[in-house]
């Protein structure tokens, strides 16, 4: 065998079984042998039947001297009930709803069993506990190989049918039998420096750990492998865009001054600080790769706009691209109200608008204008990225929230130069979802990071507080006060659909004590018809079609609209100086980072802002983690409290970039993500193609098909 055996051809392994292991995602002998225990049953305190006591979790060894399955009439549930002995006494053994074991265990024989010590009126017994035949040569052998009970068994991910047991049994003979069959590519100066376990050792010591200080080491030595992977394809990816050409774009002073000294409000420190660096990265003739990164409301745009205009004025062509048409469409109106003075052809390219400065044009007419050069700043969603969209000299490609967008990706968008030369186009990544430094460090390698440190002065801190149920009434009167000064509200849910086993209910009193999840189109009945009947109430959801969500965002910005329900679909961008108020219906459903994102969605104007976590939930943890929303305005002290408590997959939404589970637990261990940086880095700089290292050149192309950063 070898690793890309099929499952198939594994023995022991028949039709039915394989069928499961491919329900946990085990195709080959590769995915079996690092299907990895999530967590150990400690069963290797061995203990005589007179030291057991009640509550305690003991293991025992003896012989059983009757077996035999029982009826219990009231439940119906059968019972197999033993007993077993040893030197210092016997005990009685139960099983619940397991009479196979009468087949498998019989009176006389040696057994080794692990579970719960119970009391009831009938005395002491061992409640359903795990079981090992061991025969009468295994008692009080110390040499004797346990693999179910007497010693730290590993617990596996399982599905219906397939159990840890099974694959225990499956496993322990493969790995004796193993004997050096899988090469090591760590190379041997990483393990000797970190001190790491040999591969076939950690194999060995994460299945069937001797303890658990050597079962974290297997662990630890697997996860950094992970991150190592991870480190040399961003890095890898970086050396590979230095190769690359760009196009040089000078920086136009005057035109940048001219452009700031027309704002209606002056930039801050650190928006003038972004801005440079950003303009001096573009004057290279390599591709700039950058993330500009800030706290909401801290004026990201201006300072990619202030890019954009220099390249538009230079003769190139810029693209910025938006995560949702609404987003999209506020760049587009913003770009072309701010930049009206300067004699630019700004479009907008979404799936169902094609607009160039106001006018529509049909996608063939832009595709065309695009194609020759005659669309300086080109705005939309993923349309942008569609077959047969080509600019004519694309210089520099702005991204909103999306911080992937490889050499590969922005190949596509260029046509071919002068005898079939490409230029790559420079990259600015936009996010407001401040990023620990564990990402930044592993995710983000190959970006270079502007951050926007500061907000603009004059912003007054958003007063937020957590509303209990019993409160609701009280806020709610709040609210009609400030809409009748003249404010307006958000209302976020979770949810766009009510719950098909909820029935909505007729009172009021009944429907403030509701615990469901709250969702869009039951709580827009209810507020616009039972507790605010007297103000105008809409409802915006990512299911509407495009115009309606315009129409909305345009009647709740022209102050048609008293109160917002809306689902997410407001997270990124939106911007209404005059809503003060932001109420987050489910807040408990929500991260740290996204109910930051919402927040930041009030307080852009001079009106004191409130944000109101709205939760029915009565668990502490919730209370804890809503508790850290009050306490703290940095959102990147959000984030980093957030990365603790439900893990970078849940923040970023990088589960689905194909990051292996371990190595994305372990992007939570800043010292394991910096060692496996610094090895990377060390690797490269001096065989940057791994030509030293065939094996791990080959681990690296096995990793990279698996993965999809871009």
């Amino acid at each position: 065998m070898n690793l890309s055996t099929p499952i198939e051809e594994i023995p022991r392994i028949g039709p039915q079984y394989q069928k499961k292991l491919k329900k946990l995602g085990i195709k080959n002998f590769k995915d079996l042998l690092f299907h990895f225990p999530h967590r150990y049953e400690d069963f290797s305190n061995l203990m005589t039947i007179s030291e057991v006591r009640t509550n305690e979790r003991a293991c025992i060894q003896g012989e059983i001297l009757e077996i035999e399955n029982t009826k219990t009439w009231r439940k119906r549930m059968i019972l197999t009930q033993a007993i077993i002995k040893d030197d210092s006494g016997s005990i009685k053994v139960v099983w619940f709803n397991q009479p196979y074991l009468i087949n498998v265990l019989k009176k006389g024989d040696f057994v080794c069993l692990a579970g719960k010590i119970t009391f009831d009126k009938y005395g002491l017994y061992l409640s359903n506990p795990a079981y090992e035949k061991i025969g009468k040569y295994g008692l009080k052998n110390k040499n004797y190989e346990l693999i179910h009970t007497g010693r730290l068994v590993p617990v596996y991910p399982e599905t219906e049918g397939l159990s840890s047991r099974w694959l225990r049994s499956i496993l322990r003979p493969i790995l004796i039998n193993l004997k050096n069959k899988i090469k090591d590519f760590l190379p041997e100066k990483i393990i000797k420096k970190y001190d790491f376990l040999p591969l076939q050792k950690a194999l060995w010591q994460i299945h069937f750990p001797d303890s658990l200080e050597l079962a974290k080491k297997a662990r630890e030595r697997f996860s950094f492998e992970e991150l190592f992977l991870l480190q040399l394809y961003i890095l890898k990816e970086r050396l590979a865009l230095k190769k690359e050409k760009a196009f040089s774009i000078p920086l136009n002073l005057e035109l940048v001054q001219s452009f700031v000294k027309s704002l209606p409000f002056n930039l801050t420190t650190a928006q003038k600080k972004c801005a440079f660096q950003v303009l001096k990265d573009l004057e290279k003739p390599r591709p700039m790769n950058r993330l500009l990164e800030g706290d909401v409301g801290s004026g990201k745009t201006i300072v990619a706009m202030i890019a954009a205009l220099n390249v538009a004025k230079a003769g190139y062509q810029v693209t910025l691209m938006a995560p949702t048409e609404i987003l999209a469409k506020q760049h587009f109106k913003n770009f072309n109200q701010l930049l009206k003075n300067f004699n630019l052809k700004i479009g907008l390219l979404t799936g169902g608008d094609c607009k160039i400065s106001g006018r529509k044009n049909s996608k063939k007419q832009m595709l065309e204008k695009l194609k020759k050069g005659k669309v300086d700043i080109l705005i939309g969603t993923h349309a942008l990225i569609q077959e047969g969209i080509k600019f004519g000299e694309l210089a520099l490609v702005i991204l909103d929230e999306q911080h992937r967008f490889g050499v590969e990706q922005r190949a596509k968008l260029v046509a071919g130069g002068p005898e079939g030369e490409i230029k790559i186009p420079h990259l600015l990544s936009m996010t407001a979802t401040p990023i620990p430094r564990t990402l930044a460090l592993t995710l983000y390698g190959d970006l270079d990071l502007s951050l926007l440190d500061e907000l603009p002065k004059g912003r007054k801190k958003i007063i937020t507080k957590i509303i209990q149920p019993e409160e609701r009434k009280e806020t709610y009167q709040f609210i009609r006060e400030e809409v009748k000064k003249g404010r307006q509200v958000f209302v976020i849910c979770p949810r766009i659909e009510p719950s098909t086993n909820h029935q909505p209910m007729a009172n009021e009193k009944k429907v403030i004590s509701w615990a469901e999840v709250k969702a869009v189109k039951e709580e827009y009945q209810r507020l616009s018809k039972v507790i605010f009947p007297d103000l105008k109430v809409g409802m915006l959801h990512g299911k509407m079609k495009s115009e309606e969500k315009e129409k909305i965002m345009e009647d709740f910005k022209r102050r048609k609209i008293d109160i917002l329900v809306s689902t997410s679909v407001i997270e990124v961008g939106i911007d209404v100086p005059n809503a003060t108020l932001m109420i987050i219906e489910g807040a408990e459903r929500f991260g740290l980072a996204q109910l930051h994102q919402f927040r930041g969605r009030v307080g852009r104007g001079s009106n004191q802002s409130f944000c109101f976590l709205f939760t029915d939930s009565p668990a502490k943890k919730t209370s804890q983690r809503l508790a850290a929303l009050l306490s703290s305005e940095s959102g990147f002290e959000l984030a980093e409290k957030d990365l603790k408590i439900r893990g970078p997959g849940e923040i970023f939404g990088i589960r689905q970039w194909g990051i292996p589970d371990m190595a994305m637990e372990s992007l939570r261990d800043i010292f394991l993500v910096e060692k496996a940086k610094n090895s990377a880095k060390e690797i490269l700089e001096k065989d940057w193609q791994l030509k030293q290292h065939p094996l791990l050149r080959e681990k690296l192309l096995e990793f990279e098909k698996k993965i999809h950063l871009e």
